[in-house]
This record gives structure tokens, C-alpha cells and sequence, in this order.
């Protein structure tokens, strides 16, 4: 029975009768999605810290990961947990006119198009140096925003991180238990071996995170890189 529905799915593909922005989370496809996976032990600790992506028009997966490093296809540090998709037609701003997009010489203005946006920002973070603290996967995806001017831009990482944290879409029940099960276990054994002082040193660290990303966002502007 699964065979068959999957070969229907295809065979509808071929003849172009899906949604060319329906979610598959099957096939790791999200089209014009920002996309979210927790991070290894600290978002354990603190889980509204995770890593984040930004997906094509056709749903593959760009994400900063490393120094000079943008994954494509292949999602860092695992299968999506929660997703929110942009209705591109709606609250996108793109203009033609854009100076990111015009190329000097171009003798004809060529509307630009979301996946135009992505590759412009790829390229840009492929020579950017990766740093957790100040240069990292939320400013990847808050530069991207930016360029494809969604909700007229003045995206950081501070904002996304609220957003994807507040709206954010589990992909199933699955992966919310497997992205809150070791946060869960974690604090319970925390509070049996440590008490208040687990729970507290929690809170410290939290605090420290948000507090350096807000003030590097909007106190000190050109210490988070966009």
C-alpha cells in the first residue's frame, strides 16, 4: 500500500500535478522554507537555541556550517524539526530594481527570483569565516531574509530566532519528542543530582546567550555579522 502511494506521488511529479510547494519532509524538501534542528548539548540546556536553514524554490536545504562552508542538501546536524514556510507572493518585496541584483552593463533589467536571492547570499558566505557568537547559521538565513526583502526585511539573528522559536511548525510528534526527549531527561537527572543549582546555572547560561546576541544586535551593530 505504501509502495503504491509513493509511486503515484512520483508518476504525479513526472506529469507535473503536485504542488511544487507542498512539504516533504521524506525527501528533506521544504520549499521556500527557514528550517530548524536542534544543536548538539546546548540546545539540550537551553532549547530554543538550535541550528537553522533556509530551502529553495524547489526545497533543498542551504545552511551555514562551517568557515568558508555552505551545506547544500544536507541538512548540518540532522533531519528538520520545525519549519515555518513564506508565502514568497505575499510577503516578499522583490524588486527588479534592486541594486543586489542589477549587474553593471546588463543593458536589460531580469526580474529576480528567490532561489537568485539564496545564490547570491551562498556565494557571499562562502568566504565568511564561521563563529558561533558572532558569525553563524542565524546570520546566514537573517542575511538571505534580508535580500529576498520578506516582510520588507530588518531581519537579525535575534528576530529569527523568536520567530522560528514562536511560529515554528513541528515536522510531526516524532521529531518534537526527539527534539525536547534530551532536554527533558537532562533537567530531570539535573534536579536530582543538582537541585536548584542545575536549574539556576541553566537560567545563567540562557541569559548570557540572549543577552550577547541582543546587545551585539542592537547595542553593538557590527559585532553579529549579517
Amino acid at each position: 500500500m505504501g509502495e503504491t502511494t509513493t509511486t503515484d506521488s512520483e508518476h504525479g511529479m513526472m506529469l507535473g500535478f503536485v504542488d511544487p510547494m507542498e512539504i516533504d519532509p521524506r525527501r528533506d524538501r521544504f520549499p521556500c522554507c527557514i528550517v530548524w534542528t536542534p544543536l548538539p548539548f546546548i540546545s539540550w540546556l537551553v532549547p530554543f537555541i538550535g541550528h537553522v536553514g533556509i530551502c529553495r524554490e524547489d526545497g533543498v536545504i542551504l545552511d551555514f556550517a562551517g568557515p568558508n562552508f555552505v551545506c547544500v542538501d544536507n541538512f548540518a546536524f540532522g533531519a528538520v524539526s520545525r519549519y515555518i514556510q513564506i508565502n514568497k507572493a505575499k510577503e516578499s518585496s522583490l524588486s527588479s530594481s534592486s541594486c543586489m541584483f542589477n549587474e553593471e552593463g546588463d543593458t536589460h533589467e531580469k526580474e529576480p527570483t528567490w532561489d537568485d536571492a539564496l545564490r547570491k547570499g551562498t556565494q557571499e558566505y562562502q568566504h565568511y569565516s564561521y563563529n558561533i557568537l558572532t558569525c553563524n547559521c542565524h546570520s546566514f538565513v537573517a542575511n538571505n531574509l534580508n535580500r529576498l526583502a520578506i516582510r520588507s526585511g530588518g531581519w537579525n539573528v535575534v528576530n529569527l530566532a523568536a520567530l522560528v522559536f514562536l511560529k515554528g511548525r513541528w515536522v510531526s510528534k516524532t521529531a518534537m519528542v526527539k527534539s525536547l526527549l534530551p532536554t527533558v531527561i537532562i533537567y530531570a537527572i539535573g534536579m536530582l543530582l543538582g537541585g536548584w543549582t542545575f536549574i539556576a546555572s541553566c537560567c545563567v547560561l540562557a541569559c548570557l546567550l540572549t543577552g550577547w546576541f541582543i546587545m551585539g544586535t542592537y547595542c553593538f551593530k557590527k559585532l553579529i555579522q549579517l
